[in-house]
């Protein structure tokens, strides 16, 4: 499952965002729209689970966006009828045309529902005012509100670097298939 998350982050290189500088900000308050990636079920013997792996979702209902490639890690609590969820890390890549910058780093947001309401309502199954189960599937879309400013500098990327060699002219770059001193075999 983690393989298939970090490609996730790897591959769409096309994002349209706020970050392409040398810091990813988003102010206290701020809430984004998420989903979780793969189906989660909670239930009295198993009602934690550390690590759950969250994907922004591109809403116009959010007052922020994140860029489309990243991945958020979070605890999950079942906690009376619903289920409690503390984001903390957030890892994107973000990138236009050839140049992309990964942002890393601790975030600090709690789950919301999208009409405002703390926690998710995910109970399927409900006994003594206590959820028996719930499940959180990544059809159901929530939110994450901020509970202090996020601000994540753009990490060494050492891909840039080598696709940047790999980019220059006349075979002078690392690993360039075209020989600089003969003629290309498919020229007449």
């Amino acid at each position: 499952m983690m393989k298939r998350c970090l490609a996730i982050l790897v591959v769409g290189l096309t994002l349209p965002t706020l970050a392409m500088s040398d810091t990813l900000r988003l102010p206290a308050d701020a809430t984004i729209e998420v989903h979780v990636i793969d189906e989660v079920n909670l239930s009295r013997d198993t009602a934690e689970l550390s690590d759950l792996l969250l994907q922004p979702v591109a809403s116009e209902h959010a007052r922020h966006q994140l860029p489309e490639h990243c991945l958020i890690t979070a605890d999950a609590r079942l906690d009376d009828e619903r289920v409690r969820i503390a984001a903390k890390t957030l890892t994107c890549i973000d990138t236009q045309g050839t140049s992309s910058e990964i942002f890393s780093g601790t975030l600090s947001a709690s789950a919301i529902e999208n009409d405002g309401s703390f926690a998710i309502d995910a109970c399927l199954q409900a006994a003594d005012d206590s959820c028996e189960h719930a499940r959180l599937s990544p059809e159901h879309i929530f939110q994450l509100r901020l509970g202090s400013a996020l601000e994540l500098e753009a990490q060494d990327n050492p891909a840039a670097r080598i696709n940047e060699q790999r980019r220059q002219a006349d075979g002078e770059g690392i690993a360039n298939p075209i020989p600089s001193n003969r003629p290309d075999p498919d020229e007449d």
